[in-house]
Parts: structure tokens; C-alpha cells; sequence
């Protein structure tokens, strides 16, 4: 799995990882810049689209030049509005991200779906999908956000992603793979054990199907 990082790794520290996710995504520092609800900036890095994403760009081109592009994600969430850090303009800011990290040669682009809901059934009406991004972006793209099994498998047979990433359903399902390959049942997350601090509740307690059976 790759390590995620909101800012510069060091090229010791990463070794023992595949690679460096940059997070420049729901509301943290990177995605400050990108959007205009929050970046008031009147310098090189405020005011137009490409000045806002000057700072993400120049991330990744630092990361990539650090560690190899081939060892380097990025993930981004375009329509998010976390912690009052939105824009004006989602659509447009997630396709330009999506079209200017194809020069950087990086492995994939990891996309969060409009609020977090998908195309494919269910969730909140959203005004755009993933999918010019999906179109731009010239390898490995990654889609998040709200899919359960079936959904997963038809966004990918309709080539609106090249893999789908699970969160809360990998979190109640440490063999997730294994049970989407049988389609068993899924365990129940449970919502309240969400970033807590305790290193075991809602982190490692949840069963495996074999003892869940």
C-alpha cells in the first residue's frame, strides 16, 4: 500500500513503502490552495485556476522528483466542501488537476465522486461525474466514494475507472477481496469507532467471514 502524505517525504522514510499518496484533498493544506472559497491569496499561488493549483503541482513535482514518479499518487476530492474549504467550480478545478498531473508521468490519480456519492445508484444528486476526469487522466485512474460491490464492478466494466477504493467497507472487512469474490455478507460498520484512539476498537476487532461464519 502506498504511504499518504499531506506534504514533501524524505527519501529515507519511504523506502519501506511501495510508494507516497499525496493528499491533496478534503480540506487539508494542498487543497486549501486549489480552492476559492478559502484561498484569498493575491500572489502567484491566488486568483486564477492555475495559480490556486500551483502548489499541488509543484508537490508532486517535488515527490516525483524525490522518490521516482512511477512510486507516486495523488488524491483529490474536487467537489468536497470539508471544513469550508470548497470551490466555486469543481468540475473545472478537478479536470485541470486531472489534464496538468498527466505531464508529471505519476502512477494514478485516486478521485473522490461528487459528495461522495456515485453514478451508479443511490446517494445525492450531484451537477457532474468523474468521468471527464477519468477521460483526461491517461493511466491509472482510481474512484472513491460511496460504491459497494456491484456498483464497484460497473464502474469499472463501463471503463469509468480503472479501480475503485473502499474505505468504510475495507474497515468492517479485513478480507473485503475475499468476500466481494464470494459475495458474502459484509459486516456493519460501525460509524461511532471512527477515528478514535483506541488502536483496536473499530480498527482490528472486526471478525474475518471464516469466524463471522
Amino acid at each position: 500500500m502506498p504511504l499518504k502524505l499531506s506534504l514533501f517525504p524524505s527519501a529515507s522514510f519511504v523506502q519501506s513503502f511501495d510508494g507516497v499518496e499525496v493528499d491533496a484533498a478534503h480540506g487539508y493544506l494542498i487543497d486549501q490552495f486549489m480552492n476559492d472559497q478559502v484561498n484569498d491569496r493575491d500572489d502567484e499561488y491566488g486568483g486564477s485556476l492555475e495559480n490556486r493549483c500551483r502548489f499541488a503541482l509543484e508537490v508532486v513535482e517535488a515527490v516525483a522528483n524525490e522518490i521516482g514518479a512511477d512510486r507516486v499518487g495523488v488524491r483529490l476530492s474536487p467537489s468536497a466542501d470539508y471544513m469550508g474549504s470548497g470551490d466555486s467550480d469543481p468540475e473545472a478545478l478537478g479536470l485541470y488537476m486531472a489534464t496538468s498531473l498527466n505531464k508529471y508521468g505519476i502512477l494514478y490519480c485516486h478521485m473522490v465522486e461528487p459528495r461522495m456519492a456515485n453514478a451508479y445508484g443511490g446517494g445525492d444528486e450531484t451537477p457532474f461525474s468523474l468521468l471527464p476526469m477519468r477521460k483526461a487522466f491517461k493511466v491509472t485512474f482510481i474512484a472513491a466514494g460511496g460504491y459497494d460491490r456491484e456498483q464497484g464492478n460497473k464502474a469499472t466494466a463501463d471503463n469509468h475507472a480503472d479501480l475503485i477504493a473502499y474505505g468504510r467497507w475495507f474497515l468492517a472487512n479485513p478480507d473485503l477481496p475475499r468476500r466481494f469474490e464470494l459475495n458474502a455478507p459484509l459486516n456493519k460498520y460501525n460509524r461511532e469507532t471512527f477515528y478514535t484512539p483506541d488502536p483496536v476498537v473499530g480498527y482490528t476487532d472486526y471478525p474475518f467471514l471464516e469466524s463471522s461464519a
